[in-house]
């Protein structure tokens, strides 16, 4: 998992200063989780996030964005509450989940959304 900053989020998901479409920059589906360092939550799903990088290496890359840090990116977003998960697809629009979701529904996610199976 890595974390990302606004200009590595540039490079990697997309450039919001050059598109204003949508326009996925990533050569993979991705999952960003939007969280902070003072969440009991985030740090709940983080181990599951972890878990699920190991099960789809190489088929989907996770990010995290610490929303104190990253408040242009967090805004960008609409975030109101954390943890907020973002699903991005290679193709077509992203879709945010809200909540620390169980492994179940993430993998769920993953398959609905970004059409990956395990």
């Amino acid at each position: 998992m890595e974390n990302l900053t606004k200009e590595v989020f540039k490079e990697k998901v997309f450039d919001f200063e050059a598109n204003k479409e949508w326009k996925f920059a990533g050569d993979k589906p991705c999952i960003i989780d939007f969280y902070a360092d003072w969440c009991a939550p985030c740090r709940a799903l983080t181990p599951v996030l972890e878990e699920l990088s190991d099960e789809y290496n190489g088929r989907v890359d996770i990010y995290k964005i610490d929303t104190e840090k990253e408040q242009d990116l967090a805004a960008m977003f609409g975030i109101r509450s954390i943890p907020s998960i973002l699903f991005v697809p290679s193709e077509g629009q992203p879709q945010m989940a809200m909540g620390a979701l169980p492994k179940e529904t993430l993998v769920k996610a993953i398959e609905d959304v970004l059409a990956v199976k395990v």
